[in-house]
């Protein structure tokens, strides 16, 4: 039988305050309308207890600054939620699922590829160790994750900019009107995998009709030329009506439709804060689509309140931005500091802000260009006033000349570069990592 796999942790002990909308009862009221309805009675639905990530497994795809070390015992739920999401990755690629829901929190995808703190509520991006955890351990190589997140997947697309062989695509409310002011289609990907980013901003109002025309004509049309080896889908729920963060329209039964469409392998919950007026209703309908039953009776209580974008005015909009995003050409700026080894490096700057803690990370990327592999990334980053840090990235599938120059760089590192006080090595090619920080005179 092709089972569904389902996944909660609740993270009882992990709460950013009570009366805060990333809180436990996000998943509360779920767990008790599966059990009313008698859901996970259904033969083909298997659950699984969930387990902690290792920091080997985090390391291999995000930079915890200044050093692992650092970080209190507070990761511990983050830890559990990105294991979990390892976890049923593993059984889809097992046999044991057909696909699963990762229903946990805290959420992940506004944490990026080097971390200083929590953002958006996020610490540990949970899509971004899994995707590698199954590259590293699978030897998979095309994954597409589709963010369906209100909120432009900002850490996700950070992550996998540079990668080739990762797809990420965004709906999400526009970024000049909604948290984190990005997301627009002039970003594409790095030198080496430009084309590989589709971010599609919707305007306030979008609902069932508008999110299912855009993935019926644009997002699937898209993941069919790419053809994954494997969809996750960054499960949002911030795009509902009654969400008061966002100002969406989607309702419980859109968002079983989206997951009929989509057909990911495992969707990961992300966010979605009307913890009683519509995630028990859509975790329903997203587990009953997932599971091939009807989710077309799944309705919530309350009726839409905000005014709806009508499809013929979303319709001509949506031709526009494909058009811009045709249109976009690359445009690069090549920077190679003294010590970089030979190849033509691009510099792409960064400014991130840590809205949970307050404070500004400033980075400076470079990623060395190839037409062979994704090519090397070094990372300067500097939390406000802090001491720098540094990573540096060997990717999956590099080149011998790509291999040499990560190596080349962390010898420098930690031998010359005065500036740097700790730094990582992710050598994604032989799936290992290490730890670096400079001792004091």
């Amino acid at each position: 039988m092709s089972r569904t796999g389902i996944l909660f942790f609740p993270a009882f002990d992990w709460s950013l305050g009570s009366s805060h909308p990333e809180r436990e009862e996000r998943l509360l009221y779920t767990q008790e309308q599966l059990f009313e309805e008698g859901i996970l009675d259904l033969p083909q639905i298997k659950q699984f207890t969930p387990r902690l990530a290792s920091l080997p497994e985090v390391l291999q795809a995000q930079a915890l600054f200044p050093t692992p070390l650092t970080y209190p015992e507070t990761l511990d739920a983050h830890l559990v939620a990105a294991g979990s999401a390892v976890l049923l990755g593993e059984a889809r690629l097992k046999g044991e699922i057909k696909n699963g829901f990762v229903l946990v929190r805290p959420p992940g995808h506004h944490s990026g590829a080097t971390v200083w703190g929590n953002r958006g509520f996020c610490t540990l991006n949970n899509e971004a160790i899994l995707v590698n955890q199954l590259r590293a351990r699978y030897g998979i190589k095309k994954i597409a994750i589709v963010d369906t997140d209100v909120h432009h997947g900002d850490g996700s697309q950070d992550i996998f900019y540079h990668d080739p062989n990762v797809l990420f695509i965004s709906l999400h409310q526009d970024g000049r009107t909604l948290y984190p002011g990005s997301g627009f289609v002039n970003e594409q990907g790095g030198p080496n995998a430009w084309g590989q980013t589709l971010n599609i901003p919707l305007p306030p109002g979008t609902g069932d009709e508008g999110y299912h025309y855009v993935l019926e004509t644009w997002v699937l049309p898209r993941l069919q030329a790419f053809a994954p080896e494997l969809i996750i889908n960054s499960a949002g729920q911030d795009n509902h009506f009654t969400d008061p963060l966002a100002s969406m329209n989607l309702t419980a039964s859109g968002y079983g439709r989206i997951t009929e469409l989509l057909k990911p392998d495992l969707a990961v919950l992300e966010g979605g804060y009307s913890i009683e007026g519509a995630l028990p209703f859509v975790n329903l309908a997203i587990l009953l689509a997932l599971a091939g039953e009807d989710y077309h009776h799944v309705q919530e209580p309350q009726k839409i309140g905000r005014s709806s974008l009508p499809l013929e005015t979303l319709k001509p909009y949506v031709e526009s931005l494909k058009k811009q995003y045709q249109t976009i050409k690359p445009n690069f700026t090549r920077q190679n500091k003294r010590f970089f080894p030979s190849g033509n490096w691009v510099h792409i700057p960064h400014s991130v802000f840590y809205d949970t803690e307050g404070f500004q990370e400033t980075r400076h990327d470079y990623v060395r260009e190839c037409d062979n592999c994704a090519g090397t990334v070094y990372i300067e980053s500097q939390r406000s006033h802090s001491q720098k840090s540094a990573l540096v990235r060997i990717p999956f599938q590099a080149c011998p000349a790509c291999e040499q120059a990560g190596y080349d760089l962390w010898e420098h590192i930690q031998r010359q570069n005065e500036d740097i006080k700790s730094a990582l090595l992710q050598n994604q090619l032989h799936n290992q990592h290490d730890v670096w920080q400079r001792k004091k005179d």
